[in-house]
């Protein structure tokens, strides 16, 4: 039986009530509530709400009913539906529907006749009660094919609620197991080998006997949505333990005494009482994880000037790529219209000031800073500064070489004017605003001494998880920039803007995928220094675009000199900026919702 086991743990359930929620609030934050809607679920992760009788109304039930499957075993190949055996049947019978694949693979799922009333202790109830008699043929023939059940360790397959009921057992190396299936007994061969599940009992030591498992013990674990409305609840988890009773009265039920024993010759009478019990425990909220952070996790990062600088940057960055790229992509910016990609980026950077200054003086209200006006000035001038720096040197290495591409002193006395006649004021604008603004509120409250932080492991120091973050995102990227760079380098013609917005989707998808799944991981290592890490995962994938622009600059291009050689990585520069900046901040506002959101439905005393 240890071959078949599997752990299970019950966050496993506990996703299929959250499934939902968090369908409905991405559809909140990707703006769905400017419309007058309803919610709706997916098909298959509805979940069922269940309360008392005393409060049962039409949005919750209080009945609850066992379906059953087939029968399997690892001994055959045959399987059998549960009505093939001599069980307790349902009167009425019900079956949901079945599609093709079921079919195809023997699913056969029918009620059975165990029900009970939600959170309603049942103790010892009688099911049924089946007879045999070795002198009636049919009768005999039932019980012979049900102790071939039992020696082929045939197994139940129960469901509630859509869930397999699981049954969990100790393993003799100290480890619980568990599977979604339970036999229907177990057999003590004529030498006396216990065989399968009969190596749970002591009291299962008689030769030549099966024992059948007569009896279970159901214990159902829900989660209370809101006392306050009307005490909704949903299932967690569904387990139970099989056991053997051989009741001599069936009026007067206690579920305990010696096991229901089958004799492997028997020549008598044999009565068989089914009966259950069923116990609800509501799902005990143990803190574990990064439930125990919830007091620290957010606490202010290092460097919070910087960081808020750095994401007003990235989301300036990050609109005005998308919309360069939507409009190339819808055709008004084609390579037949040379010079129009950089003038369109260029325009509407200056004129995304505003956004840039408004999240950057919020994030920087937010992690308790005040010098607002520092703020607005660093994000005004840093990452635009080391741009125009950049462009500068070029310019001027340019000039000295006589190149054409040199910009003339007037073109740049204009870029200078729009950047502080047009982008700072718009920027002081954003600012000011955003430092009016209320903060980001934290869902929990801040300790005022920081917890200590258990010693890390290799894989979750946060270096380890930068240099990881950044490669799924990269490999999204990386052909698309084989092209791009050809474009710029080799004198091509890049025409794929629509494949590119592509991409780019993709992109923002995968890193903020890859920065939330890391952030968990070390959120579970109770490590709450989440702030920069989260930003710094998605933008890693700066550091593989320059790595592979070194690449290709050795093995794709012929460019010769020290001039050549400094224009190149001067001018990649700049692109590596432009894709730290906004790949830091996709990562950043990923994880910064989802921390908020899960640290929000936490109950904290």
């Amino acid at each position: 039986m240890s071959t078949r086991g599997f752990r299970v743990g019950t966050n496993v359930w506990r996703l299929r009530s959250a499934i939902p929620r968090l369908l409905l609030e991405l559809g909140l934050l990707l703006g769905l509530q400017a419309a007058p809607c309803a919610a709706f679920y997916l098909p298959g992760l509805a979940p069922v709400n269940f309360c008392e009788a005393d409060r049962e109304t039409a949005s919750c039930k209080s009945s609850i009913a066992i379906f059953v499957n087939r029968l399997d075993s690892v001994e055959s190949v045959l399987s059998y539906e549960y009505n093939i055996f001599d069980f307790c049947q349902d009167s009425e019978k019900k079956s949901p529907s079945e599609n093709l694949g079921q079919v195809l693979f023997g699913e056969r799922i029918t009620s059975s006749p165990y029900k009970f009333s939600f959170n309603k202790t049942e103790t010892c109830i009688k099911v049924c009660v089946k007879s045999y008699d070795t002198a009636n043929e049919d009768q005999e023939k039932k019980l012979a094919f049900l102790k071939k059940g039992i020696r082929l360790n045939y197994q139940h397959h129960w469901i509630i609620d859509n869930m397999p009921v699981i049954w969990c057992r100790d393993m003799e190396d100290g480890q619980k197991y568990c599977t979604p299936g339970f036999p229907i007994g177990c057999f003590i061969t004529e030498s006396g080998i216990s065989k399968d599940a009969c190596i749970i009992n002591s009291e299962f030591n008689k030769n030549n006997t099966f024992y059948l498992f007569n009896h279970v013990d159901i214990t159902l674990t829900y989660h209370r949505e809101s006392e306050t409305n009307g005490g909704i609840a949903r299932l967690v988890t569904a387990r139970l333990d099989p056991k053997s009773y051989k009741h001599s009265d069936e009026n007067h039920l206690t579920c305990d005494g010696p096991p229901m024993e089958i004799p492997g010759e028997y020549t008598d009478k044999l009565n068989v009482t089914y009966t259950y019990s069923v116990k609800f425990e509501e799902e005990a909220q143990d803190d574990f994880g990064w439930k125990l952070v919830h007091g620290d996790v957010f606490r202010p990062p290092r460097c919070p000037m910087l960081l808020s600088v750095f994401l007003g940057q990235g989301t300036q960055v990050l609109i005005m790529t998308f919309i360069t790229l939507f409009l190339a992509c819808l055709g008004f910016l084609s390579a037949s219209k040379r010079g129009a990609l950089m003038t369109c980026a260029v325009v509407l950077w200056v004129l995304l000031g505003t956004p840039a200054g408004y999240v950057s003086a919020k994030m920087y209200k937010t992690f308790k800073g005040v010098n607002w006006k520092t703020n607005f000035l660093l994000t005004a001038l840093l990452c635009p500064g080391i741009v125009v720096i950049d462009l500068f040197t070029m310019n001027i290495i340019l000039w000295v070489e006589g190149s054409s591409s040199a910009i003339s002193f007037g073109t740049l006395i204009s870029i200078l004017a729009m950047w502080f006649g047009i982008s700072v004021p718009l920027t002081f604008f954003g600012a000011y605003f955003g430092s009016k603004k209320k903060q980001f509120g934290s869902p929990v409250h801040i300790n005022q001494i920081p917890r200590h932080i258990p010693r890390r492991t290799f894989f979750t120091k946060p270096l380890f998880g930068v240099v990881i973050g950044g490669v799924l995102p990269f490999g999204c990227i990386f052909i698309q920039l084989f092209f791009i760079l050809n474009s710029i380098w080799s004198h091509q013609i890049y025409f794929m803007f629509g494949f590119l917005f592509l991409v780019f989707i993709i992109l923002l998808i995968t890193c903020s995928e890859a920065t939330v799944l890391l952030c968990y991981f070390h959120l579970c290592a109770e490590d709450y220094h989440w702030w920069w890490r989260a930003f710094l995962t998605s933008s890693f994938t700066a550091v593989y675009f320059f790595m592979y622009a070194v690449y290709y600059f050795f093995t794709k291009l012929q460019i010769t000199g020290i001039t050549s050689t400094i224009l190149y990585f001067g001018y990649t520069m700049i692109m590596v900026l432009i894709f730290f900046l906004f790949t830091g901040t996709i990562g950043f506002f990923s994880c910064f919702w989802f921390v908020t959101k899960i640290y929000s439905v936490l109950k904290v005393d």
